[in-house]
This record gives C-alpha cells, structure tokens and sequence, in this order.
C-alpha cells in the first residue's frame, strides 16, 4: 500500500460551513456545562473536550534572541469515572543541556455544580508533580483535585525553548470527542515551515500578515576625564504571519484490533523547520526532500563518522570471521558477536549515544550504538551493507520529508536476492525477522555516497502456528489430550519473548487459566534458544470444562479453546488500515476419538471461505473415521496490511470464521 493512498481521502474530507467565530476562554465555566450528563453526539463518552486552544509563537528575546513559546489551554468535561483518568495531565519536555526547555502549568481548577452553585477547587503545588523519563526527557504532571462525575476540569501550561524548530504538532483528535479546537501559530519571516496535516477530518484555515517591531537599545560611553553614558534606540521592522487552524465536532478515536498507532490517522497538524533567512546572513536550508534529509544525518558526527570506525573490534572479529565463507555464515557470525557484546539500553534514536568505541568497550549501547556497529561490521566483512533509518511503530508513520520522522536504525545487506535487514537490539531476531517494534510500513536506506533508497520493512514471508491436537472425550464430558505446537519466523520470535524469563510454573499456570482452566502436565520446549529453528511446545491436559452434557448428548466445539470466540473487528465504519504486522498461516490438525457408547449426532459441514484480492482465507474439513474424527483447519492472512476500503469484507470474513470454529460437535449415546 502506497502512503499517498492511505491519505487520498484528503480531497474528500468534511468542510467547515458557516462556522461562526466563539470565543473561549478560561475560568468561565457555565452551569449548563456541568449540567449536561452525556455529550450529545456520544453518548458512551467518558469524557469529552469542550475546547483546547494554542498558540505556539516565535518571538524575540533581547537575551536569547528568537523563542520559541507555545500556550495551551485546554476545558475537559468528565461524564463517568471511566473518565477520571482525564483529570491527571502530563507535558513532556526536553532535558538537553543547550536547548533545554521548560514547562509551567497555571490556571488549574476543578468546577463542580453544587446546590445549584459553581463551585471552583484550585490546584495546589501538591497535585503538582515534575519527573525525568530519562536523561534526555522529562515530564510535568498534574493531577487535578476534587473530580467528580459532571466536574468540568481546565487548565493551561506553557512551554519556552530557544530551539525554533521544536514546534510541537497540534493534535485536533484523540480519544475522546472534541467540540472545538483552535491553533494559531505567529512566524517571523525570517523562518519558513513545512506545515503538513494528517486524518480524515478538515481544519478551516485561515492567515493574515502584520508588521512587527524590534527595538534594541545602545549603550555608548564618551568623555576622557568625565564619562558620560547615553543611550540611543534603532529598530528593526519584520513581517510575522499569523495562521489560524480550527475544527469542531470532532468525533473520538477508538481505539481498535490491528491498529499500529492510532496517532497516524487523527486529524493533526506538523511543523517542520525548513528554511532559516536572517538579514545579511546566507539562507540556511534544511530538510525539503527525503536524500537532502539522509544526507543530513549521514553527515552528522554521530552517524555516518561511526560507521568509519573499525580498530576497536577487528581483533575480535578476524578470528570469527575465519571460518565463515558465504555472506549468510558472515551476516550470522556477526549480529551474534554484536548481540553478545552490546547490551541494548531501550533507548531509541538514530544518533549515537556513547559512540561505537565505547559502547563496544562498556558492553552497552542506544539503538544507533549497536546497529552502526552491525552495519561496520558487516561491511568490515565485505558485505554490502548500509543503514537503514525507521520510525517505530510507537512513533507513527514518516510519511513526509523531514530529520524527526525517524527514531531508529537498523542494518542492511544487499544481496543477489534482495535486501537482508537486520536488528541486534533485541536477542531473539534472526535475519529478516525483526523486532516487531521496526515493522512499520517504509524505511530509508543510507549509501556511502549520501543517496538513499526506499526499503519495505513488511515481512513477505508467513509465519506458521501449527497445532497438533489429540484428545478423547469420556461419558461424563471430560477432555483428556495431548498437544504440540511449532511456531516459525515472527511467531517463534513472539513465543520466544512470551518464554523469556518467565518461570516455567507462572507460565503454565497463565496457560492454563488461558484455556478454559485446563491442567497441563508433561510440558516440554524444543529449541527454544535454537532462533534459527521452530520453536516447539508439547504437553498433556485434561479438562472439565471443554465441553457440554446436556440431556445425556454432548456438546463440544471440536477447537476446543484454540477457537477465536469472538470478533476483533467492531467497529462498522472504519477509516484506517488493518495491520497484522506480519503474514501468517494457522494450522491445526485435530483427532478427537468418541467415548464408547456414543455416536455423532451432527457435524459442522466443511467450508471454504476466500477474501478478494488474496488477503486470507480460512478452511474447515471433518471427517469420521470409525470411532474418530479428523479435523483440518486453515486460517491465512496474506498482506500485512490491509486497506480500509477492505475492512467489511474483512470483520464479515472473521464473523464467519468465528461463527464455524465455535460450532458444535454433538454425539448422542447409541
């Protein structure tokens, strides 16, 4: 799927008619406001956005020269105590040691309507709360007093950095719905903005030009033996352009199976730095397309000046190097030694953090540590091999060309049969089987030269899930059987993570309560630190409540608790994409033997079911054999991503599906 496909509907998006100017302000709660028990237009909502207004302007400090300054203010009406969560409001903020930002809150109460009165509880510095994430990273809290279902919540913070390319993106949607939004943006002409807008929903936009002024003040001395100070004032004259963006009578984003981020399709906006112009100074470009901004980053000292560096691994490398003889024996020796001698530190970025000399001393790293030291290697070892940039699946999708789209770095090799991408961030990945994080649609490929290339990080490949399943059914509905069940590729990756330090009692005990509260005995794992191979599961159970006796016959859903049993697609319109992360095949083959004394009464008839275009299907054949039955299923998703227009096809093909695995089997005594 093409990104320009996904935001087509851009053109056909909601227009804003008639809108009448409102004004918004804070502190002017009214008693309707808290009256109301349910948003009109959602009645499930727990909570909704009466108004979020901001301003982000770049104005001019005599000290620091341009500012950044963004204020929001925002009024939260909360329906339900599922709406509580509402009340505790968090900014994050940048900790670096240049352009450090900083964040104030004000203006925060709680209103509430009591005895027919408005009654205000104003935040206090206890409920006030400041946190570093990390060294790069902190966090304002507030969590507001006195909440009540009907309380009407309001508050505004403010955010100053001396970084005038850190304009935040406005977000107009989010989980729950919002009457109104407003963002104005005020830009010197001396700074041009990329401005870029995503969702599906219009903002009614509108600009208008003014002429600023700066004022400076002299300060001159003169005189030999009497010095005398004067003061004289010149101005500078610019011209600031004020843009208006607004909507109203947004509807929430719910939230929903399959998603990657749900940030990629609500109505926002972005801004990005593109070009600076100061008076008498050269013009100062930035990002305009996707090889200016590669080149951007390759050239910055921690990136594409690490990738040079070998001396602090060769002597470790030659030896293990020399026994490999084919590129696939040297891609493998090589993501082992980086993943055993660097230890991931979750933090993410394209930048180096400690650089590859230390990282490789101190046996820790970033993303970017480890994997340009993978892409060094791999070229140390003469391979073809680049790095690719990529924004996680948390940091939504890079659609447009800027330096902040991505927030990661992964290797490369090129090959006669296509790219091998690689990832020695996470233990359990092997070549093409990335940490799930990095599945997102596109990335960016780096050559030496400064070009770029654009790489699909979807899998081609299906994963397997297959299921061996034998058990037999006693008079008195008891299940007793055994199962086995490989898993390959992306689905071996997820049970490996799922296994990894986990004891193996909590891990069977979750299982079982997972499977309609079976007991398992005889468990065993095969290969489970073998990453290359399947990973294996075999084990006993016995189970009470498998199936159903009623009136002497017996009822059971011949899956048992492999069955889906309910549909992960609910929604009956939806505007964004499905996205299984990868394709794969689920199959099971099921022996299920007949107590004594019965017979089959009724089974399900087999079927076949096919979605258009070769998304998926799913297949379902019984048959008897003596005092057995044989039970084959399929279920098969072919794409990775499945567009929006496919999504009724889709929830009809899973109601289907659903609707046979949960069919039953009924024996009747003979």
């Amino acid at each position: 799927m093409k990104f320009i496909k996904l935001f087509s509907l851009l053109s056909l998006l909601l227009i804003f008619s008639n809108a009448k100017a409102q004004e918004f302000k804070l502190g002017k709660v009214s008693v309707a406001e808290l009256q109301e028990k349910a948003h009109p237009k959602d009645t499930a909502a727990v909570a909704a956005i009466l108004f979020k207004n901001g301003t982000s302007k770049i104005e001019y400090d005599l000290t620091n020269g341009f500012v950044l300054i963004t204020e929001v203010e925002t009024r939260i009406k909360i329906y339900k105590k599922e709406g509580y969560d509402w009340a505790n409001q968090s900014v994050g903020y940048y900790l670096g040691n240049n352009s450090k930002e900083a964040v104030s809150f004000s203006d925060a109460n709680t209103f509430n309507l009591v005895n027919g009165k408005v009654e205000k509880t104003k935040l206090k510095s206890d409920g006030i709360f400041d946190e570093n994430i990390n060294k790069y990273r902190g966090r304002k809290k507030i969590t507001m007093p006195n909440v009540k279902e009907g309380s009407v919540i309001e508050y505004k913070y403010v955010v100053r950095t001396e970084n005038i390319g850190w304009m935040r993106d406005w977000k107009f949607q989010t989980s729950i719905p919002v009457n109104y939004s407003e963002y104005i943006t005020y830009v010197p002409e001396y700074y041009i903005f990329n401005v870029r807008q995503k969702g599906f929903f219009a903002t009614d936009v509108s600009s208008e030009k003014k002429t600023k002024t700066i004022s400076f003040t002299n300060k001159e001395r003169s005189g030999d033996r009497v010095v005398q100070t004067s003061y004289t004032t010149s101005n500078v004259d610019y011209i600031e352009t004020k843009t208006t963006y607004k909507a109203e009578g947004l509807p929430a984003m719910k939230e929903e199976s399959y998603v990657n981020n749900i940030d990629n399709y609500t109505l926002s906006l972005e801004h990005e730095l593109s070009i600076v112009k100061y008076p008498n100074s050269p013009v100062k470009s930035y990002s305009s397309d996707w090889n200016s901004v590669v080149k951007t980053i390759y050239n910055y000292d921690d990136f594409g000046p690490e990738l040079n560096k070998t001396g602090y691994y060769e002597d470790n490398l030659k030896p293990l190097l020399a026994t490999a003889t084919t590129p696939e024996e040297k891609i493998m020796v090589i993501l082992n030694h980086v993943k055993s001698s660097v230890k991931w530190n979750e933090f993410y970025g394209y930048s180096c953090e400690n650089g590859v000399k230390k990282a490789y001393k101190e046996k820790v790293g970033n993303v970017a540590d480890i994997n340009l030291m993978l892409t060094s290697m791999l070229r140390y070892a003469g391979l073809n091999a680049d790095p690719v940039l990529v924004s996680t699946r948390d940091n939504g999708i890079s659609l447009f060309p800027n330096r902040t789209a991505y927030n990661y770095v992964i290797a490369s090799v090129e090959t006669p049969s296509g790219h091998v991408l690689l990832d020695a961030t996470d233990k359990f990945a092997t070549p093409n089987i990335l940490p799930i994080r990095d599945l997102n649609w596109h990335g960016r490929l780096i050559r030496k030269d400064g070009s770029s290339e654009d790489i699909d990080l979807m899998p081609k490949k299906s994963s397997n899930d297959v299921v061996f399943l034998s058990y037999g059914i006693d008079a008195e509905g008891k299940v007793t059987g055994k199962t086995k069940r490989q898993c390959t590729d992306y689905n071996a990756l997820i049970t490996r993570h799922n296994i990894d330090n986990v004891k193996e009692d909590a891990y069977l005990e979750n299982l079982e309560n997972q499977n309609d509260k079976i007991e398992i005995s005889e468990y065993k794992r095969t290969n489970e630190n073998e990453i290359l191979l399947p990973t294996i599961e075999t084990y006993s159970f016995s189970g009470n409540n498998l199936c159903e006796v009623i009136g002497g016959k017996i009822y059971v859903s011949p899956m048992l608790f492999f069955a889906n049993s309910e549909n992960p697609f609910k929604q009956e319109v939806r505007e964004y994409p499905v996205d299984f992360g990868f394709p794969y095949v689920d199959k099971y083959n099921i022996t299920i033997q007949i107590p004594e004394g019965f017979t089959v009464e009724t089974l399900p008839e087999a079927v076949i079911i096919n979605m258009e275009e070769g998304v998926g299907s799913f297949k379902f054949n019984i048959s008897r054999t003596e005092n057995n039955l044989q039970l084959m299923v399929s279920h098969q998703i072919n794409q990775p991503i499945v567009g929006a227009e496919m999504y009724p096809m889709l929830k009809d093909y899973y109601q289907a599906m659903i609707a046979k695995q949960t069919e039953k089997i009924v024996l009747k005594r003979i």
